[in-house]
């Protein structure tokens, strides 16, 4: 299974970075294979629509869990189709993260905010 994280730099003792959309990474981890990567996000070149376009990346990719501290309701509806489920963070690095949900002590995600598009 694959799990997407927002991430501020390329490490995984990286804290988790505070807004999904706008990070200048995704990590992505497949708990079969145990191997990991990092993608550039591309959208946070984007005015608007970071969120939007980074789900898709994220859907795309077969990810079926994402880590975050918060997510846009466009962004919800784009991994709701993927059936990505939308975990809460917590604070601490992306390992720290990984582990804490594999300890099943991540709550689902159920406060979306509205779209920042261009603000």
């Amino acid at each position: 299974m694959k799990i997407a994280l927002p991430a501020g730099e390329k490490n995984m003792n990286s804290d988790v970075y505070e807004s999904y959309g706008r990070s200048p990474y995704i990590f992505m981890y497949n708990s079969v294979t145990k191997e990991s990567e990092f993608l550039d996000n591309s959208a946070v070149l984007n005015q608007g629509a970071a969120g939007i376009r980074v789900s898709q990346v994220v859907a795309d990719n077969g990810v079926k869990v994402l880590i975050a501290p918060r997510c846009g309701e466009n962004a919800q509806k784009i991994l709701n189709n993927a059936e990505v489920l939308i975990y809460q963070s917590v604070p601490g690095t992306l390992q720290h993260n990984i582990n804490e949900y594999f300890s099943d002590n991540l709550k689902l995600l159920n406060d979306f905010h509205p779209g920042f598009h261009g603000k």
